[in-house]
């Protein structure tokens, strides 16, 4: 089966402070979506969604998008656009890919029609912004990572149920889980962190020089 990579990478990255789409704020030479498809395993095509205006990186073999106001949005723009009957969707922000874990949220894919890559909670979680409200537990929640894959079909059937019902979420996981269809989780990697504020891009630094000198 044919399988199409989908990148919605039109944030803004406020929160990241760094005065440009963090899709293609640098870090070593190289953008976080630079990074984050030259490590990807080969697919059959690439699609990103960037924002109006936006000019991608030199030399990616991908097809650009202009991509829609939320995240939700570019997403099904791109799977519009998509032929593989296998999708995978992927955030830019996770630029350190770690190629078996997208082997393996593929390999579950094909088999489910839908999966997640995940790792355990390792901090104590409560509830509430001011005050230490009620502890969670932690054992039985999960941090979702992406890629996610899905059949192309269920995909799609699940954004448009979402839009003809106004329903938002933060992940395509959410809506197809919204339709009654599980979604198989596999094991994830911490290294595949979602970059999000200024210290996580020296951290993705720090990574990216440690495999390179072990590769030395």
């Amino acid at each position: 089966m044919r399988v199409s990579l989908l990148v919605p990478a039109a944030g803004r990255g406020e929160r990241l402070g760094a005065g440009r789409p963090k899709a293609l704020v640098p870090v070593r030479g190289r953008t976080l979506l630079e990074w984050a498809l030259s490590r990807f395993p080969p697919v059959d095509e690439v699609l990103v969604a960037l924002p109006p205006g936006a000019e991608p990186p030199p030399g990616l073999e991908a097809r650009y998008l202009e991509g829609g106001a939320t995240r939700q949005e570019s997403v099904y723009r791109l799977l519009k656009e998509a032929s593989g009957e296998l999708v995978l969707v992927h955030d830019a922000a996770r630029a350190f890919v770690v190629a078996e874990v997208v082997h393996r949220v593929l390999e579950a894919t094909r088999t489910t029609g839908a999966a997640a890559p995940a790792i355990p909670v390792p901090d104590t979680l409560v509830e509430g912004a001011t005050t230490y409200g009620r502890a969670l537990d932690r054992e039985r929640l999960r941090l979702v990572q992406t890629p996610q894959g899905f059949a192309r079909s269920l995909l799609r059937k699940a954004h448009e149920a979402a839009l003809r019902e106004g329903r938002t979420a933060t992940d395509d996981a959410q809506l197809v889980r919204a339709l009654g269809h599980p979604v198989k989780f596999v094991p994830g990697d911490r290294r595949m962190f979602k970059v999000t504020y200024p210290e996580d891009l020296e951290l993705l630094s720090a990574l990216l020089q440690a495999e390179a000198d072990e590769l030395a």
